[in-house]
C-alpha cells in the first residue's frame, strides 16, 4: 500500500511540475514588498483563489491599516483528530522594481526574482501538497493554512500578530513553517529570538580646549555602557549582544553631548532573553560620568522558536520518510535569524521550519531558489502527512 500510495503522489507532483512553475512565476511577478499594500493585496488574493480551488474553506484577517490582511483557511474542519498547520508569510523585503519588470526567471536551475526563496515557493509547496492529498483521497485530519503579510517586518506596525498566530496553531497536531529551504536540505528544528535595544545618553556639551572640564562626555559614558552591554553575550547558552551602531558627537574639538546606540540580541529561550534584557537594562541606569543621562527603549522583534517537546520527534518522522522515500537524509540545525515558527511553538505545536524551496541569498539581489526543490520538497512533505499517524511524543 505505501509503494501505492508513493507512486501516487510522486505522479501527481510530477505531472503538475509546470502548473507549479507557472504560480510560482505568477506570485513573484506580483512582488509585495512588506510595506506595499496594494501589492500584497494581489498576492494574497491570487494564493487566497488557488487555495480555495483546492477545497480550503479561506478568510482574509484584517490586520490593521498599515499591514495587509493574514490569509488563514481550512479543509476537512468536520474530520477526526488535530489538524496540521501550514504556515509562513507572503511578503518580500526588496523594494517594487528592484528587478525590473516581470523578474521572475531561470538560470541553470536557479530560479530568481523577488521573493522567489524567501518565501513565495514555500507557500506553493504547501498548495501542492494539499492537492496531492486531495488527490490520493486522504482525508485523515483537518489541514490548515496561515500565511501572514508582515513578517519580514517582523510585525512591526502590527500588535496581533502573535495572538493570531497562537490561535491559529492552537490544539494543532504539527506544524510545518514554510520558510526557506537549506540549500544542504537541513531542517530548522530552533531559532533565536531577536530584541532590539537602543539608548541614548545626554551628556554636556563643551569646547574641548576651552572649556573642557564643564563638559560631560556621552560617548564616553557609552563606552562604558557598550562593554558591560556585550559581556552579557553568553555563547554556551546561544545569547549574543551586539552593539552594532553608535552616533554621537558633532565635531573632534568638542565634548560630545549626545550619543546613540543600537543593539541587536539573540537568544535560544525565552528564559534566557529575560535574565539578559533585565540585566542590560541595570547596565543602562548605571552612571559612570556624573552628569549625564541615559534612556533605553526596547521592543521584542520575534520570541524564541524554541525545541520544545515533539520537535525532534517530527523531525526524525520527517528525517525517515525522507530516506525511505528516495529524497535524501536531511540535517538539523538550529538558526540564528528569526521566524514566526516562534509562535507556533509557543503555542505548544510542535514544529518545523525551513521547509520551503532550497536556495540561498535571502535579501539580496542574488536570491535564488533552487528549481527542482520545489517538486522535492512537496513530494518529502506530502510522504510525511501520511505517516503523522506514526508521530508519538
Amino acid at each position: 500500500m505505501e509503494a501505492i500510495l508513493k507512486k501516487q503522489l510522486e505522479d501527481y507532483i510530477d505531472s503538475h511540475r509546470q502548473e507549479m512553475l507557472d504560480l510560482w512565476r505568477d506570485v513573484v511577478n506580483l512582488e509585495g514588498n512588506s510595506d506595499d499594500l496594494a501589492g500584497l493585496r494581489l498576492v494574497v488574493d491570487r494564493f487566497k483563489a488557488e487555495f480555495e480551488a483546492a477545497g480550503m474553506t479561506c478568510q482574509l484577517l484584517p490586520m490593521g491599516d498599515k499591514t495587509q490582511d493574514y490569509l488563514v483557511g481550512t479543509l476537512g474542519s468536520d474530520r477526526p483528530g488535530k489538524a496540521v498547520l501550514f504556515s509562513g508569510h507572503y511578503d518580500t523585503i526588496l523594494p517594487r522594481g528592484k528587478y525590473g519588470p516581470s523578474p521572475f526567471r531561470i538560470e541553470n536551475g536557479h530560479a530568481r526574482g523577488p521573493g522567489v526563496l524567501d518565501m513565495k515557493g514555500g507557500i506553493v509547496i504547501a498548495l501542492y501538497v494539499i492537492r496531492a492529498l486531495n488527490a490520493i483521497g486522504w482525508a485523515e485530519r483537518p489541514l490548515k493554512i496561515c500565511f501572514v503579510s508582515d513578517e519580514e517586518s517582523c510585525h512591526e506596525h502590527n500588535d496581533k500578530a502573535g495572538e493570531t498566530l497562537m490561535r491559529e496553531a492552537e490544539g494543532c497536531l504539527c506544524a510545518f513553517n514554510m520558510e526557506t529551504g537549506r540549500i544542504n536540505n537541513d531542517i530548522c528544528i530552533g531559532r533565536s529570538a531577536r530584541v532590539g535595544f537602543d539608548v541614548a545618553i545626554d551628556g554636556v556639551a563643551a569646547h574641548a580646549g576651552n572649556d573642557f572640564a564643564s563638559g560631560r562626555s556621552a560617548i564616553a559614558e557609552m563606552c562604558r555602557k557598550v562593554l558591560e552591554l556585550e559581556a552579557l553575550t553568553n555563547l554556551e547558552k546561544g545569547s549574543t549582544v551586539n552593539c552594532g551602531v553608535i552616533r554621537g558627537g558633532t565635531v573632534a574639538n568638542a565634548i560630545p553631548g549626545h550619543c546613540e546606540l543600537n543593539v541587536d540580541m539573540r537568544f535560544l529561550s525565552q528564559a534566557e532573553l529575560t535574565k539578559t534584557v533585565e540585566a542590560a537594562k541595570a547596565i543602562c541606569e548605571k552612571t559612570w560620568i556624573d552628569g549625564t543621562h541615559t534612556t533605553y527603549s526596547y521592543r521584542v522583534a520575534m520570541p524564541a522558536f524554541e525545541t520544545i517537546p515533539g520537535v525532534m520527534e517530527l523531525y526524525e518522522l520527517t528525517r525517515s520518510a525522507s530516506e525511505a522515500y528516495g529524497y535524501g537524509s536531511p540535517g538539523k540545525i538550529v538558526l540564528g535569524g528569526v521566524s514566526d515558527a516562534s509562535y507556533l511553538t509557543m503555542a505548544g505545536v510542535p514544529t518545523l521550519c525551513s521547509c520551503g524551496v532550497r536556495g540561498e541569498n535571502n535579501h539580496t539581489d542574488e536570491e535564488y531558489g533552487l528549481v527542482e526543490s520545489l517538486y522535492e520538497r512537496a513530494k518529502l512533505l506530502t510522504a510525511v502527512v501520511l505517516h503523522l499517524d506514526e508521530f508519538k511524543y
